[in-house]
């Protein structure tokens, strides 16, 4: 693993480790370890198991004290928007962390680097590597700066079908919400598929994804941020 790729994702994230094993071992995926065993490295799944852990506990504390009145419910809806999987595949790219995991060349020739799946796990085995390397403090300052950012659009990200199709039902009534697969592309272990966020016969957001169901997550995002922005709401 390039030395250098270590040294400019601990400028990015403002964090430089006491032990640089342990980032090491947050960015090595099971495919780069078992292609070099002879390395003796080990993959990054103990600590996404940690930084599971860890980032549940600091989002959970983040949303008890920022919203008092919140039933328990509502607070538990919102701290899965913030650590799905897309979401945090989303924080992650945002400090260019897919370039530093190291991947096997199977992965990497299909795709890998850019799979949701793979990405958000890194971001959760960063976490883990944190807490072990600063404790909790150096995991919730982490975890504060680049995951606990624009809760709003998270949340209606993860709630995207369900917000438009209220919508759709209490302010477009007569106008079926449907959505249309326009395209996919790629071998069939890597696909990428394209849809369409249809009300009736027009078109108010499109979108793409690894699955169908994640590219119709998209599209109605991209539709309610359209149709927000129409009404005079705020957008992106």
């Amino acid at each position: 693993m390039d030395q250098e790729v270590l040294e400019k994702l601990q400028e990015r994230i403002g964090y430089r480790f006491a032990a640089p094993a342990l980032l090491r071992q947050a960015l090595c995926h099971s495919s780069y370890v078992n292609e070099h065993r002879r390395l003796g490295l080990k993959d990054n799944e103990r600590l996404e198991f940690l930084g599971d852990a860890v980032l549940e506990l600091c989002s959970s504390e983040f949303i008890y004290h920022a919203y008092p009145e919140m039933p328990e419910g509502k607070m538990s809806r919102l701290r899965a928007s913030l650590v799905c999987e897309p979401t945090l595949a989303q924080c992650a790219r945002q400090i260019d962390l897919p370039g530093a995991i190291a991947l096997g060349r199977g992965e990497e020739h299909t795709g890998g680097r850019e799979r949701d799946s793979i990405v958000s796990d890194a971001m959760e085995a960063l976490i883990g590597a944190l807490f072990l390397d600063g404790g909790l403090t150096a995991a919730k300052e982490f975890v504060r700066k680049y995951i606990l950012t624009d809760l709003e659009h998270k949340k209606l990200f993860y709630d995207s079908k369900t917000i438009l199709q209220e919508v759709a039902q209490g302010e477009y009534r007569g106008m079926p919400l449907h959505y249309e697969l326009t395209g996919e592309e790629g071998p069939p272990h890597a696909k990428t598929f394209r849809v369409s966020a249809c009300l009736g016969e027009r078109v108010i957001g499109t979108g793409t994804g690894p699955t169908k169901k994640a590219a119709e997550q998209e599209a109605a995002y991209r539709a309610l941020l359209m149709l927000r922005s129409a009404s005079g709401e705020d957008g992106e």
